[in-house]
């Protein structure tokens, strides 16, 4: 009972841990469109450090073993499974990260990998392909993983829209690559707290209204916002343009996506334009073989009829004696005198003249 109920508990972390590493990976990824709206961003901007760590806990979320010896530095990181995952891609950075001479260290080899990526605009398509190899993956992760769960799906989703950012200003240097500070993930940014009013009851707001109009007065509830027409419209500008930038990024971020599953369906429609025609060949070198076949069992069939003809009279034809051939004819031997005891010259037949 308890080791069920102990059981059950860390599964609910587990799947804890996911859903809050998957809702902050999508709060950063809006942060960044908000904040290259406005300025571009580079590797000291604060949302993308942030960014880089949430990405990065997630790649390790469940990550098997701390040691492994093929690393450089004996720890295990998830560059070891991006390394084998990813060398499928076309054109990858993969191997230009393993010849880098500034940096040693499995865990400064992924952060240096998440950059280039970004700057490539191919971090979905990287993701992609390595979740598509489920035998590396469940290789480097345990059960309960993002990478082997429906959240990895929802990832790549989320960063395609960083396709729309230009991540240019990049340094692979410094102390975030050096691999020995770990990352810390700043939650502040995505917990704002938005002052409401709706604990204030009709009466009570009524009340306030009434007592505002009036000159001797003073505000009942003094956090009710007191500003102009002037301020009030520059207010409404302000939000107004900001969504505006929203919905600009947003609708690169759609676009990218669009273009994203064009490509993949025209793959997809590729591959099962060839998978018919395979199809095709195999059936019709399937009736040939078959016909080859026939023709074959038919050709045994008129060898093999002589032999199989019963001898009259008998059930089954005689054995043969001493080995002998049953096909060959009895060879034919020297007639009988007499009796048939003692061989000689043949019997004269009465009436025959020549014989007389």
């Amino acid at each position: 009972m308890a080791l069920g109920l102990a059981k059950k508990g860390s599964s609910r972390n587990i799947a804890v841990e996911r859903k809050n590493l998957i809702t902050v990976c999508r709060f950063s990824v809006k942060t960044l469109l908000e904040k290259y709206t406005a300025e571009p961003i580079d590797d000291s901007s604060e949302e993308f450090v942030n960014f880089a760590a949430i990405l990065e806990q997630i790649l390790s979320h469940r990550f098997k073993g701390p040691v492994s010896w093929f690393s450089s530095d004996g720890q295990r990181g998830f560059w070891d499974y991006i390394r084998l995952a990813c060398s499928k891609v076309p054109n990858n950075c993969v191997s230009s990260i393993e010849n880098m001479e500034n940096i040693s260290t499995s865990r400064a080899k992924g952060r240096a990998w998440i950059r280039v990526a970004l700057m490539e605009k191919r971090m979905s398509e990287y993701i992609s392909t390595a979740l598509r190899d489920t035998r590396t993956t469940r290789r480097f992760y345990d059960d309960g993983a993002i990478m082997l769960r429906e959240e990895s799906t929802v990832l790549t989703g989320m960063l395609i829209g960083l396709s729309a950012i230009d991540f240019r200003y990049f340094c692979l240097k410094g102390e975030v690559m050096d691999g020995k500070t770990p990352v810390v993930i700043d939650y502040t940014p995505y917990l704002k707290f938005t002052q409401s009013y709706d604990y204030l009851s009709e009466e009570e707001e009524r009340g306030s209204v009434e007592s505002s109009t009036s000159e001797d007065s003073s505000p009942e509830h003094p956090y009710l916002p007191l500003v102009t027409d002037e301020d009030s419209w520059y207010n409404k500008w302000r939000k107004m343009e900001q969504k505006f930038r929203i919905v600009y990024a947003q609708k690169g971020y759609l676009e990218e996506l669009v273009r994203l599953r064009e490509s993949q369906l025209k793959d997809l429609e590729a591959e099962n334009k060839r998978l018919k025609l395979r199809l095709e060949e195999v059936m019709v070198q399937n009736q040939l073989e078959k016909r080859e076949l026939e023709g074959v069992i038919l050709e045994l069939q008129e060898q093999l009829s002589p032999a199989l003809v019963a001898v009259p009279g008998a059930e089954h034809p005689p054995l043969p004696q001493d080995g002998a051939d049953p096909l060959r004819e009895p060879a034919a031997g020297p007639a009988l005198q007499g009796d048939g005891d003692t061989l000689g010259e043949p019997v004269a037949i009465a009436g025959d003249p020549q014989r007389q």
